[in-house]
């Protein structure tokens, strides 16, 4: 990848050599949203904004498997900060993959081409349950840590680092059906039928998640987001019964005074269900009125989202309008960090992206 984006961004960076790096971080746009301090503009960042929509990663990824790619720390370094700088954007995100927890925890997994995330080994009955393993250490996930080290290390000082995982759910579901699902049969089956290895589980995965993410925390990252791509399949009753202990549990133990996003997709119906469980900024997705998902997850909590990725398919005139009505939903309050309702997909023009954060970081001037 070249570095002249790198070189545009730098020139952009003010007082960067008369403020040390930690009071850069903890004053940037982004950490002050997510304390919900007034900020100069409102923060953008995009979800998978290190991805193949651009042409730099796609060449990157010529030369290596998806795992290389998470597994070898220069490389998911390159690929997050490039995104970052590239974009000007007002955090970054560590380039990983939710799912590398579960292999420690003994699940073999593979991304099959074509085909994503296979797990070979899924968990079905309480039996299987009882072979799955305790994670006592994250050493097994070193590599992700050393990634977050030489990202922070490369990354401008005022461009917090954002780690993360996949939530409880989430990752239950990926173990028990084995990958994808349209329905989730056999993941609400062992949640319906025996409670007990349901509980089980997630709580196994809830303490590797909160080993885990603390971690992320100890080697750089600045706040740490949950992502349960999955938990809008369920009711509300559900999630109260089966999830929200779970979740709460990490949230309360992630190490004091670090931001926790909390970010679902489809949950619409659950967001007074997630404030509860936790965090600090609440993530809504593009099926919500970003002013009425705020008022009912509360205006003491900050607030991320929540453009429709496909929006980035139209032209600029029509996606700057759009982000204007976000803007104008959020009303000036503190505490919105602009997103989208999900990640980047893999068409999207990268110059409409660079557009969108210019309009954002323009029509939010305070």
């Amino acid at each position: 990848m070249n570095n002249e984006a790198t070189q545009s961004a730098d020139a952009q960076t003010t007082n960067a050599g008369t403020e040390n790096t930690p009071d850069l971080l903890y004053n940037s746009p982004f950490m002050r949203a997510c304390r919900r301090e007034p900020v100069p503009y409102t923060p953008v960042w995009l979800m998978r904004q290190a991805g193949r929509y651009m042409q730099e990663y796609r060449e990157v990824r010529a030369r290596h498997t998806f795992l290389e790619m998470c597994k070898q720390p220069e490389v998911a370094a390159e690929v997050t900060v490039y995104a970052a700088h590239r974009l000007n954007v007002d955090a970054a995100i560590i380039f990983a993959d939710i799912l590398l927890i579960i292999e420690p925890m003994g699940l073999e997994l593979e991304f099959a081409k074509g085909e994503g995330p296979v797990i070979h080994n899924p968990v079905r009955t309480a039996q299987d349950v009882a072979r799955v393993r305790e994670v006592e250490t994250i050493a097994a996930l070193d590599y992700v840590m050393q990634a977050i080290r030489v990202t922070r290390r490369e990354l401008r000082p005022n461009i917090p680092l954002i780690g993360f995982s996949g939530a409880p759910f989430t990752l239950a579901s990926y173990i028990i059906e084995g990958g994808g699902s349209r329905n989730y049969v056999h993941t609400k089956t062992l949640m319906y039928t025996d409670s007990g290895a349901w509980h089980a589980l997630m709580s196994l995965v809830a303490r590797a998640l909160t080993k885990y993410l603390n971690a992320q925390i100890a080697a750089g990252a600045q706040a740490v987001q949950l992502f349960d791509s999955w938990v809008g399949c369920l009711s509300p009753d559900d999630y109260r019964e089966y999830v929200l202990p779970h979740v709460r549990s990490i949230i309360q133990n992630i190490t004091p005074g670090t931001p926790v996003i909390h970010f679902g997709t489809g949950t619409s119906t659950l967001l007074e269900l997630m404030r509860e469980a936790g965090g600090d900024v609440l993530g809504l997705d593009w099926r919500i009125d970003l002013a009425e998902g705020w008022q009912r997850t509360g205006h003491d909590r900050a607030i991320m989202g929540n453009l429709d990725p496909v929006t980035l398919f139209a032209d600029v005139g029509y996606v700057r309008a759009q982000a204007r009505k976000i803007l104008d939903r959020a009303a000036g309050r503190n505490g919105h960090i602009f997103n989208l309702g999900h990640g980047i997909l893999p068409q999207t023009p990268v110059d409409t992206v660079v557009v969108l954060v210019e309009a954002v970081h323009e029509m939010s001037q305070r």
